[in-house]
């Protein structure tokens, strides 16, 4: 294998590198792409509990 072959290896795979560090970059500081619905704080419905039916 040529030393030119080696070196442009080595060039492609730091060009994967920094698109892939990139890419996964701009996901992170890029805004939510989620679509879930705004809940808020939801009231208690549920019963409270007798003291002698506690364990």
């Amino acid at each position: 294998m040529s030393i030119s072959k080696i070196i442009q290896s080595i060039a492609d795979g730091a060009a994967q590198v920094i698109t892939y560090i990139s890419g996964a970059a701009s996901r992170i500081f890029s805004p939510r792409d989620d679509n879930y619905p705004a809940t808020g704080v939801q009231p208690f419905d549920g019963d409270i509990a007798d003291d002698k039916h506690r364990h």
